[in-house]
């Protein structure tokens, strides 16, 4: 097959996998989650536009900071089909309420909610609405579009970077068909990082750290208690990579003052 077609064709499945916006249909055999791994923050990207429109948008209308950052959040979750709201949810049930591995396990394929859960989506929901609050007036904006790319693409990155790291803890499941070591995503990672840092510079430092921190400690909590990652795992590392980078971004950008 032609490489920009297998490239365009992994891409097209990062979109499917990630989002819940067209992709349009595959003609022939899909390429792996694995191989569409390195995409992954492209994908980011795109959601991150999404979520500046949102606030822009609604600011432009006349909305206060608050209502703009709820509906960019909301604009986002929409966008993912909240997908990774659902991996926090179902990864804070499991690693929080579960005896051992197995019974970890059990938990985050449980559809229902239990109160570690509720309480992560609530927290996280209303310390990414208000950073993003605090953040409107800097990144509502035209300018404002590239924080949020950056921040879109850096965590899911990290959701790439623990995928190189740590085993699937299943032999089935999201974790499973995505994992393994890849070069194309080794190189997207290397290439994101310079982006920021030649975009954003230090606060493009701090965000690649931030992000790269919250995989790395969750990780560890991940293989301590599951043995691995799973879909759930990576759908709590990305949401909350994000959560820290808008939360940094607000002290860097717009600290609040009395």
């Amino acid at each position: 097959m032609n490489p920009l077609r297998a490239r365009l064709g992994e891409l097209q499945v990062a979109v499917m996998l990630l989002t819940r916006l067209p992709a349009g249909r595959i003609a022939g055999e899909a390429p792996s989650l694995a191989a569409a791994r390195w995409a992954f923050p492209l994908v980011g990207a795109l959601v991150g536009l999404i979520g500046w429109a949102g606030l822009a948008g609604s600011m432009a209308l006349g909305a206060a900071p608050l209502l703009a950052a709820g509906l960019a959040v909301a604009a986002q979750v929409l966008a993912t089909g909240a997908l990774h709201v659902d991996g926090l949810a179902d990864f804070a049930d499991g690693i929080g309420g579960g005896r051992d591995r197995a019974h970890c396990l059990e938990i985050m394929r449980d559809s229902r909610i239990g109160s570690y859960g509720v309480m992560a989506l609530i927290l996280a929901t209303g310390l990414w609405c208000a950073a993003l609050a605090q953040l409107a007036p800097q990144v509502g904006s035209g300018a404002g579009a590239g924080w949020f790319v950056l921040v879109g693409m850096f965590s899911r990155g990290a959701m790439v970077g623990l995928q190189e790291v740590l085993p699937p803890a299943r032999s089935d499941g999201l974790g499973r068909l995505a994992s393994g070591r890849s070069r194309a995503a080794r190189g997207l990672l290397m290439g994101l990082a310079l982006l920021g840092l030649v975009l954003a510079g230090g606060a493009g430092l701090v965000l690649g750290l931030l992000c790269s921190g919250v995989a790395g400690a969750l990780g560890w909590l991940a293989w301590r208690r599951i043995g691995g990652v799973t879909g759930d795992v990576l759908g709590a590392v990305q949401l909350l990579s994000e959560l820290a980078c808008w939360a940094a971004l607000a002290l860097l950008l717009a600290p609040w003052a009395p």
